[in-house]
């Protein structure tokens, strides 16, 4: 993991810092030396990892919305960003269906004004847009999807992500060609990690039946996803964007998810939960036939496999593990960012097999 050293007191700009994701990059960040400046709509649930890991008092924190083109402006003009990741979105398949304008409101003009801002500040020398695997039109085969597949998403999500990918080529073809600034897009697999209270997600619904002492209700046990512990994905996007500001013939479009072993369906993702946590847990299936979501969806990763010499570190059994060790810690009061701490420094020095 020597590329983190490259971000020893670089200036980087994250979008949607204060979400699961985010934050989890934004204790990354933090703990390799950056210099964050977080913009997010800060938006609170009743419970949020970005309070409870503590990070908010080490970065630049800054309450804005990626549609609003003019405040972004001004931030980088303040900032002068050297590295810019965009994580802000709209990510949740379900609500798409219930705000389909503010779905692609956000996740197509957010990256437009974005890529904007990049092309007005000549200080960012590296960029990532990370969207997702549901970008491809998906066929429900059994082989993995290639970056050179068509992008066509089905739901308003999984468009509105397609359309942000779509809006990357062009600025980067448009504005870029000299290489100025390393651009490229990175598509992840479904993220699990300790931390993740949203709604209409797997992991997060076992969380709160477990601690509930209820049955997990489980929607469509039979769907199979590219799962991956949160980890995973974050250093990827930073060894990305890392290498290929060293590099730009590195910029491209890069598939991240776990390896053919680790596409589980729902239902077998739920019984590693079930076994870690213990308790006598379990889970019924309850089908409810709601909007339409991809059966099966999975992920060839081996061009971020031959270009950067990447593997996954952690296997779903493990990722689980560090999942309800992270719940169990928040659950009993303890350190929740030192349960993260240990996490990364694990995860980044794994022991010898």
């Amino acid at each position: 993991m020597d590329f983190l050293k490259f971000y020893k007191d670089k200036r980087v700009l994250l979008t949607g810092h204060t979400g699961f994701k985010g934050s989890w990059m934004s204790v990354v960040l933090v703990n390799a030396g950056a210099k964050v400046v977080g913009y997010s709509t800060c938006s609170k649930n009743e419970t949020r990892l970005f309070d409870l890991c503590k990070v908010k008092s080490q970065i630049t924190h800054i309450k804005g919305d990626v549609r609003d083109l003019e405040h972004l402006k001004a931030v980088f003009e303040q900032y002068q960003p050297e590295v810019v990741i965009h994580m802000a979105a709209q990510p949740i398949v379900r609500q798409s269906y219930t705000d389909p304008v503010g779905t692609y409101d956000t996740n197509v003009m957010g990256t437009v004004n974005i890529l904007e801002c990049v092309r007005l500040n000549p200080c960012v020398k590296t960029f990532l847009n990370v969207t997702t695997d549901k970008v491809y039109e998906n066929k429900e085969w059994e082989w993995g999807y290639r970056e050179n597949e068509p992008l066509d998403g089905f739901d308003p999500y999984s468009n509105s992500k397609s359309c942000s990918e779509l809006v990357t080529h062009s600025y980067k073809n448009s504005f870029f060609a000299d290489g100025r600034t390393a651009i490229s897009t990175a598509r992840a697999g479904n993220v699990i990690g300790g931390g993740d209270f949203a709604k209409d997600r797997i992991i997060p619904d076992c969380v709160r039946a477990a601690l509930k002492r209820e049955n997990i209700v489980v929607r469509n046990p039979f769907s199979t996803r590219p799962y991956q512990h949160v980890l995973e994905p974050i250093c990827a996007y930073l060894m990305i964007a890392a290498m290929q500001c060293e590099n730009g013939k590195l910029a491209g479009y890069y598939n991240v998810g776990p390896d053919d072993r680790d596409c589980f369906k729902t239902g077998a993702l739920v019984d590693l939960f079930v076994k870690h946590w213990g308790n006598g847990l379990e889970w019924i299936n309850e089908y409810d036939g709601g909007p339409h979501e991809a059966n099966f969806l999975k992920l060839d990763c081996s061009k971020l496999k031959s270009t950067f010499n990447w593997a996954p570190r952690w296997n779903l059994d493990t990722a689980i593990a560090k999942v309800v060790e992270w719940t169990k810690c928040w659950n009993n009061g303890e350190d929740v960012r030192s349960c993260m701490d240990e996490q990364i420094k694990e995860y980044l020095s794994p022991k010898e097999a």
